[in-house]
């Protein structure tokens, strides 16, 4: 419906695209001043992956209109722990591995394969997904992954886990448009380096990270995030660690 205005001559001109006219109120305003008192936790939406260096919530949007793959070089307790808080937003998780044992806890405590599902290397379907069904795809099938008949698409990202950066790792993470790492051995931090372009500062670091303590990088930004797990986590996966 659109609504009149007093238009030239007296006569009523339409008002398109602004809906009807409503009860007239004096517009709320700031000065510039007093906008620096506002705190408002703004954020995308997603995935909370730990709280980072200033304690604030890091948050992963793994559901997408686009391609998005990921790569995790460090360990089962935190794959394990981004999947479980995948499915508590609502996501569909698909696991590929080739240990389903170690993933048999969680499978049962999430009971539901529609949510959660896990699934034999190179067995997993081809999951449909939507904005209103977005999945997520965990392939942990060790240092040398087979190529997935499964692949990112709209809805749909891929979550690799890598235990370390081995022969693997230079070509999914140059595809990858994220890509976190856990504590590795020196060797393989400037391996690392150089392949997401840390400076030297944050490469030492990699050998020295705690557990449970991830540095992600995009290719612009870095952020060394750490799961705060909670006590139902804890009671289902254990304490941190990086080495299964």
């Amino acid at each position: 419906m659109a609504a009149t205005t007093p238009g030239p001559g007296g006569g009523r001109a339409p008002r398109t695209g602004f809906g009807l006219i409503g009860p007239r109120h004096r517009r709320h305003a700031l000065t510039t001043e007093a906008l620096d008192g506002l705190a408002l936790p703004v954020g995308d939406d997603g995935v909370v992956v730990g709280v980072d260096a200033g304690g604030l919530p890091a948050v992963l949007a793994v559901s997408r209109p686009s391609t998005y793959d990921l790569v995790l070089i460090g360990g089962l307790w935190t794959a394990q722990v981004l999947a479980l808080r995948t499915v508590a937003t609502g996501v569909r998780v698909a696991v590929e591995t080739g240990r389903p044992q170690a993933w048999a806890g969680l499978a049962h405590a999430v009971a539901d394969r529609n949510v959660l599902a896990v699934h034999d290397v190179g067995r997993v379907p081809t999951p449909g997904a939507s904005a209103g069904e977005p999945v997520l795809v965990v392939r942990d099938c060790g240092m040398r992954p087979p190529r997935g008949r499964v692949v990112s698409a709209p809805w749909r990202a891929v979550l690799t886990l890598l235990p370390y950066a081995g022969p693997a790792a230079p070509p999914l993470v140059r595809r990858a448009r994220l890509v976190g790492v856990q504590r590795v051995s020196p060797q393989e931090a400037a391996h690392l380096a150089r392949l997401v372009h840390l400076p030297p500062e944050e490469q030492e670091r990699l050998s020295t990270l705690a557990d449970g303590v991830t540095l992600w990088c995009d290719g612009r930004d870095r952020s060394l995030v750490t799961i705060r797990a909670t006590d139902t986590e804890t009671g289902l996966l254990g304490k941190p660690r990086r080495v299964d």
